[in-house]
């Protein structure tokens, strides 16, 4: 193991991400599982990249038939992007029905950003103070995992992100209100600054803020501001989408509210980098007049056999009322754990969590962290996420059984009732 950090050091550069203190070298996966180099076996509880299990055959088969055949961009015709379009696009509504494909979330993002530049003629966009949307230079200016050199620029503003434990406003009623006055007031300050407002961009389960127990409607005041203050909303399906929320297909569908952008990234073929952005189609013209946009790699043969493959894999499954199912029964286990720091159980389908906090009601964040690594000392690997990283964080993929959830709250059982908090 120390031979292979060292050698990553030396090619990769320092400070490249690992999960874990003692990183896992994973060599194979299969459905919910995978395997590192010494033989052991890992529930995987974390990863929602390979949506319908890890090395799903049907997409696998897909992968290879394709690229034995035909692999090449979009500047050639092929019918297999337009395939994939006529599938995904019927699954939206709102007159969500042109599609850019990409390689990554990020890229998505940032088309996401300068459509609504298009559409406005405006430059100013507003985020939470705790999300993430990308790696791009435009997107990671609304990301808050590390400010950007020289600071947040002038033309963004971050507004609090809600959160049910310690609710925006002071309280879980006034919260939508208090949340959609702070996001008034960003525009307000965007136009004074002279960069008006072009749009808001936004998670609809705000997973990466912790994924608080909201409700339907909750963005209802925020849209009624957006709306007269005529800016687009931008929304970011990369971890809800494609079924995981177990209700809906998409997480806008379950907050109830019409976006102008979506975008869709790590599910959508399963491990394949493949992404996407949707639109209406006045939108999309504004876009394509504006930028000579292109892709070389987005809607590929091969990513769009995977991304097909994928949706075929979901429906035939029926994944989505196996994550409600799931979902349902892992959070009611979770709800029946008791321990003297648990704060909340929390979770939408197979989005699911423990929030922690110590006795003076501060974050229990060192104390997350450990419960993270005995877990996966205990072979489960999940994560933890949130303003101050004291939530657990459970995204399993999608063929995720109660059988694997009893197992999962089991170790989670004894893992809590073993590590030291105090």
């Amino acid at each position: 193991m120390s031979d292979l950090l060292t050698r990553r050091t030396r090619l990769l550069g320092p400070n490249v991400p690992t999960f874990y203190d003692t990183p896992v070298h994973i060599v194979k996966g299969e459905g919910v599982w995978l395997w590192d180099a010494d033989g052991r076996k890992y529930l995987d509880c974390y990863n929602n990249v390979p949506h319908v299990g890890h090395c799903h055959p049907k997409v696998v088969d897909a992968i290879a038939r394709q690229a034995t055949t035909l692999n090449t961009h979009t500047r050639y015709l092929h019918e297999g992007i337009l395939d994939y379009a006529e599938r995904l696009t019927a699954k939206f509504s709102h007159d969500l029905s042109q599609m850019i494909m990409v390689c990554t979330g990020s890229e998505a993002n940032d088309i996401a950003l300068r459509i609504a530049q298009a559409v406005t003629g405006k430059t100013g966009f507003i985020a939470t103070d705790n999300t993430y949307h990308g790696n791009t230079t435009a997107v990671s200016q609304l990301s808050t995992r590390r400010p950007p050199i020289g600071g947040y620029p002038d033309h963004i503003r971050l507004v609090p992100a809600p959160d049910t434990v310690r609710p925006v406003g002071g309280t879980h009623d006034g919260q939508a209100d208090a949340f959609a006055e702070n996001v008034a007031h960003a525009i307000r300050e965007l136009e004074v600054a002279g960069h008006g407002f072009a749009g808001l961009m936004l998670c609809p389960t705000f997973a990466n803020e912790g994924f608080p127990a909201l409700s339907p409607g909750f963005l209802d005041p925020t849209v009624k501001v957006i709306r007269q203050a005529g800016g687009l909303i931008l929304c970011d399906e990369v971890q809800p989408g494609f079924g995981r929320i177990g209700t809906h297909w998409w997480g806008h569908e379950w907050l109830g509210f019409a976006p102008d952008v979506v975008t869709l990234g790590k599910p959508m073929a399963n491990g394949h980098p493949c992404a996407a952005l949707i639109t209406r189609p006045d939108l999309m013209k504004t876009f394509r007049d504006a930028f000579g946009y292109f892709n070389t790699f987005g809607g590929n043969p091969v990513s769009c056999a995977a991304a097909l493959a994928t949706l075929d894999v979901v429906e035939e499954e029926d994944l989505i009322t196996k994550a409600r199912n799931v979902g349902e029964y892992a959070l009611e286990r979770l709800h029946s754990i008791s321990h003297p720091l648990k704060a909340e159980a929390r979770g939408l389908g197979l989005f699911f969590g423990l929030e922690f906090v110590n006795d003076d009601g501060t974050p229990a964040t060192d104390f997350t962290a450990r419960v993270v690594e005995a877990m996966r000392e205990n072979d489960v690997l999940l994560n933890r996420i949130g303003r101050h990283m004291n939530t657990l964080k459970m995204r399993p993929p999608m063929p995720f059984s109660k059988d694997n959830a009893d197992l999962a709250m089991d170790i989670l059982d004894h893992v809590l009732a073993t590590t030291p908090y105090d």
